[in-house]
């Protein structure tokens, strides 16, 4: 079902009605003819929590261990005797698990946000010029 306004007040009126009425604003679509910060909060309000932290949890999670697997491995391969000090030197290495914890942690929000944003779709990007100045809201729901 498409609902057209030219105004922003009844826009916003049946966007309320609509997400009070229990529908999900991931099965709604809405044009707008400038960006507005009102309908985005009235949106987030409904909205689950994103799990893209997840994401950069496990991505994060991983490079530490990684970090410390890598470094000690390679310690434990080519036994150097530094400065007296024990092969797995552990203060040394954390430079490098630290590092790793940030480049895979970033690396997987990236790859979280193009899963869960289930990008690129370019088959469902929609011309601004089919509705001018109008708000839009697209719904899949028949009443």
């Amino acid at each position: 079902m498409e609902y057209r306004f030219k105004n922003k007040a009844e826009f916003m009126e049946k966007l309320e009605a609509l997400l009070e009425s229990g529908i999900n604003p991931d099965d709604m679509k809405i044009v707008i003819p400038n960006p507005d910060h009102d309908i985005e909060h009235l949106v987030e309000h409904y909205k689950s929590p994103s799990k893209l932290k997840y994401f950069t949890l496990i991505g994060g999670l991983t490079g530490c261990f990684t970090g410390f697997f890598i470094t000690a491995w390679t310690s434990l391969d080519w036994e150097l005797v530094t400065g007296g000090k024990p092969f797995l030197s552990w203060p040394a290495y954390i430079v490098i698990a630290f590092e790793l914890t940030i480049l895979l942690g970033a690396l997987s929000s990236f790859a979280g946000l193009l899963i869960l944003g289930k990008l690129p779709q370019f088959s469902k990007m929609l011309n601004p010029e089919n509705y001018g100045n109008e708000f839009v809201i697209i719904t899949e729901d028949e009443e």
